[in-house]
């Protein structure tokens, strides 16, 4: 008898909710402190952007809110604040590293260098780096048309180092010029200070968009590179990975992300085979 009620009390203690006690990392702070600490972009429209109300809002924002309610459920909290820190394309990955923020909500690639630093989610955007012009001053549609000329790219972005192999790979002599943000290098093209501006595919249709009513831009004919987007968080915190991942592998494979694309890209018609391909291949089962 004595045996039996000592398996049951076992069998208990393995099924008992988990406790801030037993919680480590990250998890245990936001148990602590009921705050989960997201960074967002000021304009990487449409994935991560301050929007006209100085609030965050786009696609990887969307798929944030939901990974905070997912985690505030794992949780079991009655509240969770979520708490959207406004970062850049130069400090986003030092903030996450750092503590000063959790996940980092924007459109950072997720690549073997970076791991040296942060790690990454499940994959929720599969894009290519490529290039706008003014048509009033430009008709170039490849890279090799920019021979001579100034491409902006943002500093710190992979599409830097990218757009930099494939000149040297390709033997195009072109001078790129470091610019600060996404807006940055539109307002030097629009000034005639860079003869194109380059970054991911996806964001520069964004923008073109959000300010088609401005100026026209037109877009170079095809990427010149891998891009496969994921959520950033701290190294070394594989539960509060494991918690993040369970949320975006159920946003993937219920069909909420189809929803998150309508709302920020339907107008540009369907998913690529590609992407829902990419979406089917991280919808892990639970």
């Amino acid at each position: 008898m004595k045996y039996i009620l000592t398996l049951i009390a076992a069998i208990a203690c393995v099924h008992a909710p988990v406790t801030a006690q037993e919680l480590e990392g990250t998890l245990k702070t936001i148990q602590q402190t009921k705050t989960i600490r997201l960074g967002y972009h000021e304009s990487s429209v449409p994935f991560s952007y301050r929007d006209a109300n100085k609030q965050p809002a786009g696609f990887t924002v969307d798929i944030c809110s939901r990974v905070a309610n997912g985690i505030q459920q794992q949780l079991g909290l009655d509240k969770l604040d979520v708490e959207w820190v406004l970062v850049t394309e130069l400090n986003r990955l030092e903030m996450v590293r750092d503590g000063a923020i959790d996940i980092e909500c924007g459109t950072s690639t997720n690549t073997l260098t970076r791991q040296k630093m942060v790690d990454f989610s499940l994959t929720i955007w599969l894009d290519g780096a490529n290039f706008v012009v003014d048509p009033a001053r430009s008709a170039a549609r490849k890279l090799g048309d920019l021979a001579g000329k100034k491409i902006g790219v943002v500093d710190n972005t992979t599409t830097k180092q990218v757009l930099a192999d494939t000149l040297k790979r390709d033997y195009i002599s072109a001078e790129i010029v470091p610019v600060g943000d996404y807006v940055a290098g539109l307002n030097a093209l629009k000034a005639g200070k860079i003869d194109a501006f380059a970054a991911d595919q996806a964001v520069l249709i964004g923008l073109a968009a959000a300010v088609r009513n401005q100026f026209r831009v037109l877009l170079g004919e095809q990427s010149f590179s891998y891009e496969p987007f994921a959520l950033t968080i701290r190294r070394n915190d594989p539960d509060f990975r494991l918690a993040v991942n369970t949320v975006v592998a159920r946003v993937l494979r219920s069909g909420q992300i189809v929803e998150i694309y309508q709302r920020w890209f339907g107008s540009l018609g369907k998913p690529s085979p590609l992407l829902v391909a990419t979406w089917a291949s991280n919808s892990l089962p639970d």
